[in-house]
């Protein structure tokens, strides 16, 4: 059995579905995602680039000259599963007559991602003030009063500029922390996927659907991120270094 795995989507979403994806390895399994993801797939034995394999072009007509090749390697898998392409008519129908069976984008039930990093020393807090959208940030000001408070690193620069050169290398550091506190992003799911013990602040998004899996994982969740207090997250991480984590 050749099977591909087609996932696109955020850090996050990608991440939550990483169960289902590992569920479905075959004797070959192949896994096409964005180029921000491919340091994190270890359960394939090839990973492509979506944006390198030219499957966007199936949605455009009139392109047939350079349809083919991606086509013809599609036509190659006994079976392809793919969160990509599921409301987009013209898509569907351009590999109509090829083994696909679409997802929608929601996450699958609950199963703990998992990235296996070396394991050394839990040995700093780390916090992360940020997210793919303003709406899920608690106020930047209070990071950095948490920060002081807790003696804490950043998983970022404030530029917003990585410190790793690729995922992966940032997984095998949170690995190092003792404690993560993040708000409803994709660093915050890695975070809970390499085990790190995990604070995570919800406003406006729904932690039962999107929340990080894990026993290790502790939710603040406030209709407005305002209302979450330093000294609520203080309190959080101070259940966290003791060993008692819940939501």
């Amino acid at each position: 059995m050749r099977r591909l795995l087609i996932r696109p989507g955020a850090i996050g979403d990608c991440l939550l579905t990483f169960p289902a994806m590992e569920a479905l390895k075959a004797d070959y399994t192949e896994v096409w995602v964005p180029s921000v993801m491919k340091p994190l797939v270890q359960f394939a034995d090839r990973v492509d680039l979506i944006a390198s394999t030219g499957l966007d072009g199936l949605a455009i007509p009139g392109v047939e000259g350079l349809q083919r090749p991606v086509l013809e390697r599609l036509g190659g898998f006994d079976e392809i599963v793919s969160w990509y392409g599921t409301h987009q008519p013209e898509f569907r129908a351009a590999v109509s007559n090829l083994p696909f069976q679409f997802h929608p984008a929601l996450p699958p039930p609950p199963g703990q991602p998992v990235i296996h990093v070396p394991q050394r020393a839990r040995s700093r807090i780390v916090v992360h003030p940020f997210s793919g959208s303003p709406v899920k940030d608690w106020p930047l000001d209070r990071w950095d009063q948490l920060a002081l408070r807790l003696g804490a690193e950043f998983a970022m620069g404030r530029d917003r500029q990585p410190l790793f050169d690729d995922l992966y290398q940032l997984a095998c550091w949170l690995a190092t922390a003792k404690v993560y506190v993040g708000n409803d992003s994709g660093i915050t799911h890695l975070a809970a996927a390499v085990g790190t013990p995990v604070v995570a602040l919800f406003g406006p998004t729904d932690p039962a659907i999107w929340a990080p899996r894990g026993p290790r994982v502790m939710i603040i969740k406030k209709d407005r991120l305002e209302e979450i207090t330093v000294d609520d997250v203080t309190a959080a991480v101070e259940r966290c270094l003791a060993g008692s984590t819940g939501t």
